[in-house]
């Protein structure tokens, strides 16, 4: 990151942002599922220095039974960010973000879960940040969807999310925490890819109808290469379990 006449530089002249990424690069990321025994579905992200894990829960009967919906599943999400997960020490109560962040979570999951298949139950998708660096709710989004496919819970398409924004007049995919907070204008977009369908658009800052589908369509092209690596993560899973379970037929 470099200063020029007292303002911060995020992009420098070879056009490479501070982690030396191209504008039109997402960061590194790795993806896994079943990596926890005890959930029902989990899945584990690494995007940058984002590290989140995912556990989700059902269907199972939901506690107390007034709250249970009589036509479709409630889908229930948390959000959280651990103590250590940024430079400064946070509470480990709930914060405001916290509880946005989980709406934002589950408003952009439901749409493509078939919640009509549980009526009367509830499915639980807890998303824990280990580490963040800007762009966890995308993260958080992206993890979840895949978690949720390793639950087994049926699903129109998976989900993913990516943002992009504008960051000294030039527009950049994959945002991270500099970026997010010292950016003109960021957007986060979450779709279907298979159907494309949109979930969710968020949007701080501003930009013109030109600059949002330039920024739109950005985000979008991050979508489908994360969307690859959903995919990747979960074949990759079920050749191995397949493979466990062909050996354990021969061993028999």
């Amino acid at each position: 990151m470099s200063e020029e006449c007292g303002e911060v530089k995020l992009i420098d002249e070879q056009g490479l942002r501070t982690d030396g990424r191209k504008p039109d690069e997402i960061r590194k990321t790795i993806m896994k599922v079943g990596v926890l025994k005890n959930a029902d579905g989990s899945s584990y992200l690494e995007q940058g220095r984002n590290k989140i894990l995912v556990a989700v829960y059902g269907p199972e009967e939901l506690h107390p039974k007034h709250l249970a919906l009589p036509d479709k599943a409630l889908l229930q999400c948390r959000y959280h960010m651990l103590t250590f997960s940024t430079d400064e020490r946070r509470s480990p109560a709930p914060s405001r973000r916290d509880i946005e962040l989980s709406k934002v979570i589950k408003s952009a999951l439901e749409p493509a879960i078939l919640l009509e298949k549980f009526p009367m139950t509830t499915i639980r998708v807890l998303v824990e940040v280990i580490q963040s660096d800007g762009g966890t709710r995308c993260a958080g989004i992206t993890a979840a969807s895949i978690a949720l496919a390793n639950a087994g819970i049926p699903m129109r398409d998976l989900v993913v999310a990516c943002a992009a924004g504008k960051v000294d007049g030039q527009y950049i995919v994959d945002l991270n925490a500099d970026e997010d907070k010292l950016g003109e204008a960021d957007l986060v977009v979450a779709i279907m890819p298979q159907r494309k369908l949109v979930t969710l658009i968020q949007m701080d800052g501003s930009l013109t109808l030109d600059e949002f589908k330039k920024v739109f369509e950005l985000a979008k092209k991050g979508c489908y290469e994360l969307y690859n690596i959903q995919r990747k993560a979960l074949l990759e899973h079920y050749e191995k379990v397949a493979k466990e379970v062909s050996q354990d037929d021969i061993s028999k």
